[in-house]
């Protein structure tokens, strides 16, 4: 019988001659989940996009795609259209869930939290959780969010179900899994030569990566290395990603004379930022929120030191503070962190090989043994 496995999510979708793109980093995840199954049913919104480098498209022997529309309660409007929208989205996924071996959800996020209510209707169906957000449970986060943590951690309502959370949090049911996730592959570390990077080159190369959005806080990034440049620190900050806050940086950079130290390189492909790791010293990820981000794990896989905020986990992957720098977001103790670890080669030598053999352990030949276990 044909082994027929759910993915509910809110991730938006293109379909084009019949073959669905989305995310890369989510599909590329996705589609090792997608080996072990005869028939994946997607539940999920399509928009109408072009295509760019940051879409990958699915792998999969058979997908049955069911077209949900995205929704959101931002205002007055969406609340009101949400009540047309949601009984529809339950029904759909009422009926994938009858049809599914194995049900997937992906959190946080509306849908997600649509699909953990539904899903307590179907206790006899094994299922997982993957929620990509922040599991920690002090951190102040959206009434459906802490309703999705609640309900998934619920073993009364939420039955056969394990949940992948990232880090390791005190006192959790036993539905909760402590889990990662990976980028490379073995033969990636085999093939590809990385030496840690002298602090003696003539540029200290800074790197951001993610979407140009306020929760991302890339100025902040930008303030960091415009600050050491007037240390008098030799230094370079390249950005990729794309998003709402680029003509904003845009005109910060034109406004403070910043063209040759600051560069804007829009979305890329994967070779294109692999190749920026392997050439930075500095990660620099200011984020407000994160799950695990992976850009800090693939930064320190090639000996890039990370600087970020102690969001979720990144204290427990930094090591507090011996894998990378923690920021505290008072801009000239941050900055003096840097500029300190820049003047001492030794520590930034330590500090770069210990998140390399970390972060080395999270390989996708790993990952996905541990998603064959799960399925």
């Amino acid at each position: 019988m044909a082994f027929k496995f759910l993915i509910v999510t809110h991730v938006q979708h293109i379909s084009k001659d019949n073959v669905f793109f989305g995310y890369s980093p989510y599909v590329n995840e996705m589609n090792i989940w997608n080996k072990y199954c005869d028939e994946v049913i997607l539940v999920a919104p399509l928009i109408k996009e072009d295509l760019n480098p940051i879409y990958t498209k699915y792998a999969a022997k058979k997908i049955t795609f069911i077209k949900i529309p995205s929704f959101n309660l931002t205002n007055l409007k969406s609340v009101v259209l949400s009540f047309f929208v949601i009984p529809i989205i339950i029904w759909k996924l009422i009926k994938s869930m009858k049809l599914a071996d194995h049900i997937h959800l992906r959190c946080p996020g509306n849908i997600g939290l649509l699909g953990s209510i539904v899903q307590i209707f179907f206790p006899n169906k094994k299922k997982t959780a993957k929620y990509a957000g922040n599991w920690d449970p002090k951190s102040k986060q959206p009434l459906s969010y802490r309703l999705q943590k609640w309900i998934l951690s619920n073993t009364f309502l939420t039955r056969n179900m394990q949940v992948l959370v990232y880090g390791e949090w005190e006192n959790q049911t036993k539905n909760i899994k402590s889990f990662f996730t990976a980028t490379y592959r073995e033969e990636e570390v085999q093939n590809e030569k990385c030496e840690i990077r002298s602090l003696e080159d003539k540029v200290i190369q800074f790197l951001y990566v993610g979407t140009l959005s306020k929760g991302k806080q890339p100025l902040y990034a930008i303030q960091i290395v415009e600050e050491l440049s007037n240390l008098g620190k030799n230094v370079k900050l390249n950005l990729y990603g794309e998003g709402v806050l680029r003509n904003e940086i845009e005109t910060y950079i034109l406004k403070k004379g910043l063209n040759s130290i600051i560069t804007l390189k829009g979305n890329q492909a994967k070779e294109t930022v692999l190749d920026a790791y392997q050439n930075s010293h500095f990660l620099v990820l200011p984020s407000k929120s994160e799950g695990w981000p992976k850009v800090v794990a693939e930064s320190m896989f090639w000996g890039c030191v990370p600087i970020s905020t102690p969001v979720s986990c990144v204290s427990y992957m930094l090591d507090k503070g011996n894998r990378g720098i923690i920021l505290n977001q008072d801009l000239d103790n941050d900055v003096n962190q840097i500029k300190n670890l820049i003047e001492n080669p030794l520590s930034y030598f330590q500090i770069s090989k210990n998140g390399m053999q970390w972060s080395r352990q999270f390989t996708m030949d790993k990952f996905e043994i541990e998603i064959k276990k799960l399925l």
